[in-house]
């Protein structure tokens, strides 16, 4: 099942005019003669919304009402009064897919893409950080967002950072908590991650052609089932779901605050703004001040993480050197 935010205009017009008038009744034929189009497109919308998740009450002589919106992130959703320019407002959902980064880089070469958020249920194929894989049940929010920046070559390693203060900021917001930060781009909720990012960068001549920012949020996850598959795996320090600490919070409030967000951030980097992103990363950061253990491709480095450089690397100190490592698994020691 796929949906994006061009496609089913009569779907989405019947959809708005229930979800408008949500406290009354409204008859077939109302529905007909409003919205232009026959009683039978009007059942066939109804019966369509009703199998995506929304619960439409039908009385004889009465009409329709809809009694309460579907939890699915789809298209018409997402965009419906978001309050962004560029970031959200073409959508795209899957019900199911192999992974949603995979998907965003085959649409990076179609026209008028910038901002456009793919969305699916479940990933069959999800991966983390160096191909790591990711665990993508339904319940949790896996999206990809599809750029084409005007900042710098060296800014793409800080964009996963400063997209990980975006969703911190924007679950701040929702869920009235505050996840921490672990460098390089991970939250955590009482030190078990609970959202990743992963961002592909596509160059030419020197300069950013596309970017693709892939995000997995366990919102709604089975924990126990999720740390089953993964104990054991490397770099592996517990699994969070968001679900757990609020249960009121919808998926699409989370979503399109974090766009929100997001593009505020974008901007900021587009305007060279770094020194506020870092410094706001920095407040939020378990990492900054920790005696770590970092695993890279030159082998181990043992060090405290003071701060981190305008390119996203990690400042460490040890023996009075500061030593500047650019990736690798982390492991918190001590402070």
């Amino acid at each position: 099942m796929t949906y994006n935010s061009f496609d089913n205009p009569g779907l989405v017009k019947v959809l708005t005019f229930l979800q408008s008038h949500n406290t009354e009744y409204l008859s077939g034929q109302d529905l007909s003669d409003v919205l232009r189009i026959s009683r039978v497109a009007v059942w066939k919308h109804i019966k369509k919304i009703q199998e995506l998740g929304y619960i439409v009450e039908s009385k004889q002589k009465l009409g329709y009402k809809l009694i309460s919106n579907s939890e699915l992130l789809l298209p018409w959703e997402i965009t419906s009064n978001l309050k962004t320019k560029i970031i959200g407002q073409q959508a795209f959902y899957f019900d199911s897919i192999d992974s949603t980064q995979n998907q965003a880089l085959k649409m990076t070469e179609e026209p008028n893409i910038n901002g456009a958020v793919i969305v699916a249920a479940k990933q069959t194929g999800g991966r983390g950080r160096d191909g790591r894989k990711w665990m993508s049940p339904k319940g949790g929010i896996w999206i990809s967002i599809i750029l084409k920046p005007e900042f710098d070559i060296s800014i793409t390693t800080l964009f996963p950072i400063a997209s990980s203060l975006a969703l911190s900021i924007a679950i701040e917001k929702t869920f009235s908590i505050k996840p921490e930060l672990k460098w390089p781009n991970d939250l955590t909720i009482k030190g078990k991650k609970v959202a990743g990012m992963l961002v592909d960068v596509s160059l030419e001549s020197n300069r950013i052609e596309n970017l693709v920012l892939g995000v997995g949020i366990n919102f709604d996850v089975n924990v126990k089932q999720i740390e089953k598959s993964l104990k054991g795996t490397a770099n592996f320090y517990g699994i969070a779901s968001l679900s757990d600490q609020n249960q009121k919070v919808k998926p699409i409030q989370l979503v399109q605050t974090f766009l929100v967000e997001l593009e505020k951030i974008y901007k900021n980097l587009n305007s060279k703004k770094i020194k506020e992103i870092i410094n706001e990363w920095t407040i939020r950061s378990s990492t900054i001040g920790k005696n770590v253990e970092l695993n890279t491709i030159n082998g181990k480095i043992k060090g405290k993480a003071i701060k981190i450089d305008e390119d996203g690397s990690l400042i460490l100190s040890e023996n009075n050197k500061n030593y500047k490592v650019i990736a690798g698994d982390i492991i918190h020691m001590s402070k």
